[in-house]
């Protein structure tokens, strides 16, 4: 277990915001009555940066953010089971390039949605529970993870439909895994965290070759030989509660618990014994009434920013490229009340959008500078 390192103190942001860009409304859309979960803009395929998908109750609704405030709604999927709840949703595409979305939630099960024909492509069944994040390996973007409450993560293929990889067993997580994220450069680097209060990093690099075969694989998927990764190369208790979003920035990770604040950290790992080493807490950067979890932040594509939304509806962005941390600004409206789930900031991050507890998306649009 990585030890906390003592004696170099944290830079914690003010919360006075700089307004080095502010933002106003630019829409509101009551998409339903079930809360939304997640929200997430297409960085995979540079055709589709301006679109975006939203999931809540059993719909996977994708819409496209256009001029002057325009949100234009271009498909949607109602999973056959109504008493599905989708937690998560992620872009990811074929070998051939054609987009899809994965979307899970309460019943464990993995769709993927062929975007191009708007139609079911896949079913993944492999989670003995519900899923809680899905993510898309940017590098290899027909590789998707997925974080569970069955305390496992699990590495799939949307090609082939294969499960490659779990990790999970002696060194695993010992309660609901709820975040999960690929490293943006090192192909074979994840990091996890969840309810019991930790995050691990884990290496697929030994592994990788059982990567390479569920690219070229042609029997049954239940026939792959599927393995069990059971030890990460790292563990840090940097948090002393649920930890319900993590994220890498560089080799630093980002993430956060419900203390009202999202912890950028350096995992110091000591080659010769896995699982062990420092973390070296970097930067603190406060979040007044973030107190509930899952609350989810989000990056721009460049790493400028991060944006994070609230219980009360309010949303903080903060520079990433700054020390001590910049708070660039804080946005409130007076009909915004309702817990924001997830944050999702474009790709040039002059665009902001957030899904709520109450069925709402808001869109936020950066105010041009004289």
């Amino acid at each position: 277990m990585a030890k906390v390192a003592i004696g170099s103190e944290a830079l914690v942001g003010s919360l006075t915001p700089t307004k080095k860009r502010d933002y106003r409304v630019t829409n509101k859309l009551q998409e339903g009555k079930r809360p939304l979960y997640a929200v997430v803009f297409n960085f995979i395929d540079s055709r589709y940066f301006n679109v975006f998908a939203t999931v809540g109750g059993n719909r996977v609704t994708v819409y496209q953010c256009l001029e002057g405030g325009v949100i234009a709604a271009l498909q949607s999927y109602i999973d056959e089971d109504k008493d599905e709840s989708f937690y998560t949703v992620s872009w990811a595409c074929n070998v051939d390039g054609s987009p899809f979305l994965v979307a899970g939630g309460y019943n464990g099960i993995m769709r993927v949605i062929d975007t191009g024909n708007e139609k079911p492509h896949k079913s993944f069944v492999g989670h003995g529970d519900s899923i809680n994040e899905i993510r898309t390996q940017p590098l290899k973007p027909s590789l998707v993870v997925s974080a569970s409450k069955d305390e496992s993560v699990r590495l799939w293929n949307v090609q082939t439909g294969i499960c490659i990889l779990i990790f999970s067993g002696a060194g695993g997580h010992r309660n609901e895994v709820l975040s999960v994220d690929f490293h943006p450069s090192d192909i074979y680097r994840i990091a996890s965290c969840g309810m019991d209060n930790t995050v691990k990093i884990w290496s697929m690099k030994e592994f990788w070759p059982y990567v390479e075969k569920s690219f070229t694989w042609t029997d049954l998927p239940s026939k792959f030989p599927t393995k069990y990764v059971q030890f990460p190369v790292f563990i840090a208790s940097v948090h002393s509660n649920y930890v319900d979003c993590n994220r890498w920035l560089g080799d630093f990770i980002m993430s956060k618990s419900v203390d009202n604040e999202i912890v950028l950290w350096e995992p110091k790992m000591k080659e010769q014994s896995p699982g062990e080493g420092t973390t070296d807490i970097l930067q603190k950067y406060p979040v007044p009434e973030c107190d509930i979890w899952f609350i989810k932040f989000s990056y721009d594509f460049h790493y400028n920013a991060v944006a994070i939304g609230n219980r009360e509806g309010k949303i903080l962005v903060w520079d990433l490229q700054s020390s001590p941390p910049v708070l660039i600004s804080k946005l409130s409206h007076a009909q915004s009340k309702s817990p924001i789930r997830q944050t999702a900031m474009s790709f040039d991050g002059s665009t902001i959008l957030s899904c709520c507890e109450d069925g709402a998306i808001w869109r936020w649009d950066a105010v041009p500078t004289p």
